[in-house]
């Protein structure tokens, strides 16, 4: 998976469009990422035992390729590629050629 937990991404498509946030977790089976502040529903509950009722924020996951990662180095939306690093494989930024953490 090129985009991992806390990484910075900037959404491409949808109704957040052009905004930036961290990536809070990953659903790698389905290709869903949930970003932090974006893609935000409202969903009206019903009120059940001690639970209160009423409309709640409810953050939906989105498709992966709809964010592109944000190099920590150079500050760039790029994409990723890999390297091989003596015995273990580490992601790189294709645009400044430096390691993504």
């Amino acid at each position: 998976m090129k985009i991992r937990k806390g990484d910075e991404v900037k959404i491409l498509l949808g109704k957040d469009r052009d905004k930036e946030g961290k990536v809070q977790y990953v659903l790698a089976k389905e290709g869903k990422v949930f970003v932090e502040g974006a893609n935000i529903y409202k969903r009206h509950i019903r009120k059940q035992g001690d639970r209160e009722g009423g409309i709640i924020d409810l953050p939906k996951p989105m498709d992966i390729s709809n964010v592109a990662l944000i190099c920590p180095n150079c500050r760039k939306v790029t994409r990723v590629g890999y390297k091989r690093m003596g015995n273990e494989k580490v992601r790189i930024c294709k645009k400044c050629g430096k390691e993504i953490k």
